[in-house]
């Protein structure tokens, strides 16, 4: 028979995070493998997936917390006072996070959960919302499998970008529950997994691995864009480029390339396309005087990179300077069903690095630019004799992030279950 399950998810819009891309990911291979799938959202738009059941949440209004949030964002946007620092101290989270919960919890208890087999929850950000709706549902814990995309909460982190928020406390004692009363947790990453152990050991009782996953999208309606050369070297970088991700290195090493290979510097171009709030004057100094650099700082529509990461010479992952590394990047499966060299930045000690492997040639840390400028050198010479050479050649990866491995994984769950 088949098995049912139930998503609780935040968002299953494809553009408006990384998070929600490996969320309908995760979606579209459950039901590609033969799982019958009902995805409960709180989107706020009506999305439909094919093949696949999908509920949105209505937002509850005219309730207290309802009315509380919606005070203080009155008063942070026309008195310029935030109050989530000193709200949150007290009760750990927002009254729109409290709210947001409340109306999950009321579309999960409209539901007939006898019939699921498995309640999982995903989320994206540091928002964690499915999560405490099920966790304040007992009659749902030994169905329910939690899906932990990234530490939680933000002291948890590994330097640099470790800190204590308001209500760090309260997020702690959250997810401690979170731990103990899930049957079932999974995680993007070995390293991941074994990281959070440190902070709640149930986590590596419960745990398996759901790496983030393939899926394809369809590209008929795209247009080439103007700013795209298939006659050049072109090395990108697609996503957002966070306070801890620093381009320097990266920028400097292009640079450094350029120099020792002149004769590159009018078939070579370093793309930079996603959001970089904090590097933004950095990379637009530097643009100035390297008409190499295209630079895009904006979020960009997800089938447009998409495409990208297949046309290109190179993509980069470019992780923070940082003693271990245990996310798996989101653009991860794409950039490994691109079937095109990576060149990874980052901390050898890290979960790309692990799947890469210890002998991948083209890693090295972030602001080593002698080795950015060596390894781009190296694979500069293998475009200019045969750009079709310019592979990644990883099958094995390819089986890793796909429904093979998936199936495997949930197999296990469900002869337990």
């Amino acid at each position: 028979m088949t098995k049912q399950i139930l998503i609780v998810a935040d968002s299953i819009d494809v553009n408006d995070s990384s998070g929600s891309k490996a969320n309908i990911a995760l979606i579209k291979n459950l039901s590609a493998i033969g799982y019958q799938v009902t995805v409960l959202h709180y989107t706020q738009k009506n999305i439909q997936i094919p093949w696949v059941t999908c509920i949105p949440i209505i937002e509850k209004k005219y309730t207290p917390l309802y009315f509380l949030s919606r005070t203080q964002r009155v008063i942070q946007r026309y008195f310029k006072i935030n109050l989530a620092k000193y709200l949150e101290a007290i009760f750990g989270f927002s009254f729109t996070f409290f709210n947001d919960v409340n109306s999950i919890k009321g579309a999960l208890k409209k539901l007939d959960i006898s019939k699921f087999d498995l309640i999982l929850t995903l989320s994206k950000g540091a928002s964690f919302r499915p999560h405490y709706a099920v966790n304040k549902l007992p009659i749902l814990h030994k169905k329910w499998m939690a899906y932990i995309h990234d530490p939680y909460p933000m002291s948890c982190y590994p330097k640099p970008y470790q800190w204590n928020e308001p209500g760090h406390k309260q997020k702690r004692l959250f997810f401690k529950k979170v731990s103990k009363n899930a049957k079932y947790s999974a995680f993007p990453s070995v390293l991941l997994q074994e990281w959070m152990g440190n902070y709640f050991p149930n986590f590596i009782k419960t745990g398996i691995i759901i790496p983030h996953q393939n899926f394809e999208e369809e590209l008929i309606s795209l247009e080439v864009p103007s700013y795209f050369d298939s006659e050049k070297f072109n090395v990108l970088h697609a996503g957002n480029l966070m306070k801890q991700r620093h381009p320097e290195g990266l920028i400097r090493g292009f640079k450094l390339f350029l120099e020792k290979n002149p004769e590159a510097k009018n078939d070579s171009k370093l793309m930079l396309l996603g959001n970089a709030f904090y590097h933004e004057d950095l990379i637009k100094a530097f643009a100035i005087d390297l008409p190499q650099l295209y630079i895009k700082l904006a979020n960009m529509p997800f089938n447009e990179v998409h495409w990208l990461q297949k046309q290109v010479s190179v993509n980069i992952i470019l992780e923070a300077n940082s003693e271990i590394s245990p996310f798996l990047p989101g653009k991860f499966p794409h950039c490994i069903m691109a079937n095109k060299p990576i060149l990874h930045l980052g901390p050898k000690n890290s979960e790309t690095k692990r799947l890469l492997g210890e002998d991948y040639q083209y890693w090295c840390e972030i602001h080593d630019v002698l080795a950015i400028s060596e390894i781009l050198q190296i694979l500069y010479a293998i475009w200019k004799k045969n750009n079709n050479a310019l592979i990644l050649n990883r099958s094995d990866l390819e089986v890793y992030v796909g429904e093979v491995y998936l199936k495997e994984q949930l197999e296990k769950v469900f002869g337990h279950v």
